[in-house]
């Protein structure tokens, strides 16, 4: 039987399962989070988030070719990329397996019988194809994100080291190792995850070579494989690069020569240091020097694909975070300045006061001839500090959540257990753990977890066993019987990767121990680093991927496992085939059919629809203020992929404070003009104007907004606050703000119509709602100053409210962007009910879509997160109307969103929609309908606070969050609108339910709990 023959047809046939099972699965267009970003900078070769992922970019652009010029299957075609990926990810792990499998079943030279053969094959299948249906791996697999890419690199290293050693002691064997580092510093340019498998190759390289182990050889390996990724981690990726910046310091600044000569006088010395060294290698025939060294320049030469960054940043596209365009800005982007720094071995705790404010290195900026001081960087000294903090955030969200979490008193001061507590029942319980049990037990939803029982959580709170394991539906509520992702292994994956593990340790420790480097290094080992904080707006297990991808070795291995046990009862062609058929039930049969409908995203749009309908809420040249990921990202890949509304121009509240950023703004972007910015960039450098504080000067009455942007941008030293340090900043004098209407351009361009003209306000005038002016908002301070009027100015409807400075009362709904217009305020009107009817009524029957959401097979999270926004518009387009008695309009609009709405509840949120719906319904005159809707949400509401009340009595004690209180009010709310429209019957139904679960909660209030 021809072993290598076969081998590679069962891993192509798990890359088949896993391409087909992939392309069918995938997103047809842009997803959520970062893959807006991803797919928009890879179709025009742009500059995306720090530290960037340039190789992936390049490898994205080139699937997206396969669109043909169709713009729209753009998107698709890059997803395809990630799932090309994973799939070759899984044939690298079916091949990863059977070696060790044949390693372990097979002696050197020996015949490979076909038992033997069958065992090996049927570990490899399992092993791989578990993984193909495991949850985090899946997620990615199907969207245009850099973890599919990275996660194949990951999968090429370790099998390339199997390769090597299975050749160690043939001619020409370290051509494995030149392989695995070129491929290493390719990885580079998509993420830094494959460098975890470094320590797990040194084992392997010293277990090869040493004929015995010893615990001092197995010390020191561990140590130098942790050295040679520091060095490539800090070495190669950070200081090399530094060294280049400082050096062109040195020769601008000093030397008064050109950018970039000094990059390129160390670049040649570089270059010469490791020739001279290579040729040295060679002729003193030092092979492990050779091998060094040629293996730095492999990783360099993978890590060239950075250069793309550079030459790119100097073409200004229209996305160009941190615009990396020189030496200085480039080695701040390599080293995440933007992110800031988080303490790992020895820091403060959330309750440490900060003492002293000290100063560290100095930060550069490129001038017009030389580099320039852009001030220093700093760092907090406090009063008290404790080594490993793990609870280290001030953010007052954050210290609520250590407190509630750990039982804290306010007055506690956490020490080195404490910390050490947090990191396991937060860190690793709830943040791996957690998502490694999602993978390989199941889980009771997908709703982002904080450590409730209610959601996210592998285990379902009341009876976990019978939930879980016996399928037993009874007691639990919707949220969770109801989720395409309440899955159930049955624990038999996990099983099953246990009793590999046991089985690979029992037969080959050496073997056993590196695939337990590689599990621990890619997953608790990143826990450690990352020191994560509460509260994260969205799952992490992403991140923890590759640690799942060494627990799927094990899950192959136990098919050997169960062969052993086997054959002591049957033949052994039976036992392996049986064990192999077990090992498939037991875990990728099980976890494909309870997977497939949760990771089905082939019918749904919301991302791409959503980013359509902001981009549709806006009139003619409008400039969109937006915060977040999902509200920009999306948008970005709308205007540069799929040329949806180009002439808006989106401004990110979050970048707006980088001189980068606004930089940006000021240039022509696809076809929206420049923004209305008189800045100088001088005056908005980083280092200058990046926070004035407020100064009450008792200033009477409002002040002209021209007048508050002088005083911000004014050089003259009268106009300066002094600090404590003798410097001199600019400051705001009062918060009181105003801007003069000029009523002609406000007719003549048409942002308040003739038959409105009398509801122009002569001014503007509001309270600035902060104490501090950013150059964020300075800049949009410019822009309200400067812009008369000329451009329709918006925030999207996600944005926090404090982000509209103070402007809210007006700020006129018209879809999914408030819309500032110069209005008189409605004193008597509150925030939600300023809408801009006839605008919003259009564009909710004649522009927007909805995503698909009624029909798709599966709503991620954060999609169905969205549908309350969906309700939500068409809440505010039925009130608007109906207030203006357009009932026929109204009327139309409700049979619109019946149409296209889901009739399924996703969650709390947007049941609340669907009452609110209720309520214009009774208005028109619906009543049936609208009983229909409080009866449904009623009975959603009831099964979710019988299922907490059950949970909280059987643990004595109070296990609910914001649901409960959600929940009990709005049934009484109901109760008391059926009341108001007469619904007698149905009234005193919903008043029955509210008393009898208040009740359930009431000795738990009393409690205060």
């Amino acid at each position: 039987m021809n072993y290598s023959k076969i081998n590679n047809l069962t891993g192509w046939f798990c890359f088949l399962v896993a391409a087909v099972t992939y392309i069918l699965t995938l997103e047809p267009s842009v997803s959520f989070w970062d893959c807006g970003e991803f797919i928009a900078s890879a179709f025009k070769m742009q500059v995306v988030h720090q530290p960037g992922a340039p190789l992936f970019l390049m490898i994205q652009r080139f699937f997206s070719l396969f669109a043909l010029g169709d713009v729209q299957k753009v998107a698709y075609f890059m997803n395809v990329g990630s799932a090309i990926a994973s799939a070759a990810t899984i044939l690298f792990l079916c091949w990863t397996i059977t070696a060790l499998a044949k390693k372990l079943l097979v002696k050197e030279n020996e015949e490979i019988s076909r038992s033997t053969m069958i065992s090996i094959m049927g570990a490899g299948i399992v092993g791989a194809l578990a993984y193909t249906f495991s949850d985090s791996f899946w997620f990615s697999a199907v969207e245009s994100e850099v973890y599919a890419l990275s996660s194949l690199f990951t999968a090429i290293v370790f099998w390339a080291i199997l390769k090597w050693e299975a050749h160690a002691n043939e001619k020409g064997a370290d051509k494995w190792l030149l392989f695995i580092a070129y491929i290493m510093g390719l990885s580079i340019g998509i993420h830094l995850l494959n460098l975890l498998t470094i320590p797990a190759i040194a084992f392997v390289y010293y277990f090869k070579k040493t004929s015995k182990t010893t615990t001092s050889g197995i010390i020191k390996t561990g140590i130098i494989g942790i050295l040679i990724l520091a060095v490539i981690q800090y070495g190669i990726i950070q200081y090399l690069v530094s060294f280049g910046a400082y050096f062109d310091l040195f020769f601008v600044n000093t030397l008064g020569m050109g950018f970039g000569t000094g990059v390129m006088c160390f670049a040649i010395l570089l270059i010469g240091g490791l020739v001279w060294g290579i040729r040295y290698s060679i002729k003193h025939q030092k092979r492990v020097l050779n091998i060094a060294l040629l293996s730095t320049v492999l990783i360099i030469f993978g890590y060239c694909s950075f250069a793309m960054i550079i030459i790119r940043a100097k073409a200004d596209p229209n996305l160009n975070n941190s615009d990396p365009d020189n030496a200085f800005s480039f080695l701040s982007y390599l080293n995440r300045e933007q992110y800031g720094d988080r303490p790992l071995l020895f820091g403060p705790n959330y309750n440490s006061q900060k003492v002293n404010l000290t100063q560290g290195k100095t930060l550069y900026r490129k001038g017009a001839e030389k580099y320039e001081a852009a001030g220093r960087k700093t760092d907090y000294e406090y009063d008290r500090t404790t080594p490993f903090p793990r609870m280290y955030s001030d953010d007052q969200r954050h210290i609520g959540y250590y407190k509630d979490m750990m039982g804290f008193s306010d007055d506690h001061f956490p020490n080195l257990f404490d910390n050490i507590g947090f990191l396991f029942k937060y860190q690793i319980g709830q943040m791996y753990m957690r998502y490694f049990m999602w993978n390989f037990v199941g889980r009771q939803n997908d709703d982002q977890g904080q450590g409730s029982l209610y959601e996210g959580q592998w285990l379902s709170g009341i009876k976990p066993i019978d939930a879980l394991m016996l399928g037993n539906q009874k007691n639990l509520p919707p949220s969770i019987t109801d989720s395409n992702a309440y899955n159930r292994f049955f624990f038999l994956p996990l099983i099953l990767g246990l009793l590999g593990a046991i089985w690979h340790f029992k037969r080959n420790q050496k073997d056993a121990g590196i695939v337990a480097l590689l599990f621990f290094f890619t997953g608790l080992a990143i826990v450690l680093y990352l020191n994560q904080k509460p509260m994260e707006p969205r799952e992490r297990d992403y991140a923890y991927a590759g640690s799942f991808y060494a627990f799927a070795i094990w899950v192959g291995l136990g098919v050997l496992a169960i062969r052993e046990w086997l054959f002591k009862k049957l033949s052994p062609a039976t036992g392996a085939v049986l064990a192999t058929v077990a090992g498939l039930f037991a875990a990728p049969v099980i976890m494909a059919a309870q997977g497939w409908d949760d990771h089905d995203r082939s019918t749904k749009m919301v991302a791409h629809d959503i980013a359509v309908d902001y981009l549709q809420s806006c009139a003619p040249n409008a400039i969109l203020f937006t915060y977040g990921d999902n509200d920009t990202y999306p948008l970005w890949y709308a205007q540069e992929v799929e040329n949806i509304r180009p002439d808006i121009r989106l401004v990110n509240l979050s970048l707006f404070d980088t001189d980068w950023y606004i930089n940006g703004m000021r240039h022509k972007q696809n076809e929206s003009a420049p923004l209305p910015i008189s800045m100088k960039p001088e005056q908005y450098v980083q280092g200058v104007r990046d926070v004035m504080y407020y100064q009450d000067y008792k200033v009477a009455g409002p002040v002209e907004l021209s007048n508050i942007l002088a005083i911000l941008l004014s050089d003259d030293p009268e106009d300066k606050l002094p600090l404590q340090d003798g410097s001199k900043e600019n400051f705001i004098p009062t918060k009181n703000f105003k801007l003069t209407v000029n009523r002609a351009d406000v007719l003549k361009n048409g942002v308040v119509s003739a038959t409105d003209s009398s509801k122009i306000a002569p001014a503007l005038e509001w309270t600035f709602n902060k104490n501090y002016v950013t150059k964020g908002t300075l800049a949009m301070i410019d822009i309200l100053v400067h812009n008369d009027w000329k451009r329709p100015v918006y925030f999207a409807s996600t944005v926090p409210s404090d982000q509209y400075n103070g402007l809210d009362q007006y700020l006129y709904n018209e879809g999914l962007a408030l819309r500032l217009l110069p209005l008189k305020p409605d004193t008597a009107a509150n925030r939600s009910e300023l809408i801009n009817t006839p605008v919003l009524y259009k564009n909710v029957m004649d522009k927007f879509v909805w995503g698909n959401v009624k029909n798709a097979k599966y709503l991620d999270p954060q999609s169905s997160d969205d549908i309350s926004i969906f309700t939500n518009v068409f809440n505010n387009t039925i009130t608007g109307l109906i207030k203006e008695g357009k009932t026929a309009d109204a009327k139309k609009v409700v049979n619109r969103y019946f149409e296209v709405m889901p009739e399924r509840f996703y969650g709390m949120r947007s049941m609340m929609g669907t009452y609110f719906m209720a309520e214009n319904l009774y208005l028109l005159n619906e009543a049936p309908r609208a009983n229909a809707l409080i009866e449904k949400s009623a009975a959603y509401i009831q099964k979710e606070l019988t299922y907490l009340a059950d949970v909280s009595e059987s643990k004595r004690r109070f296990i609910g969050n914001q649901n409960v209180q959600l929940g009990l009010s709005f049934l009484n709310q109901m109760a008391r609108t059926t009341a108001q429209y007469k619904q007698t019957k149905l009234s005193e139904s919903l008043t029955r339910q509210f008393e009898g679960m208040e009740a359930r909660f009431s000795m738990y209030f009393s409690q205060g709990q």
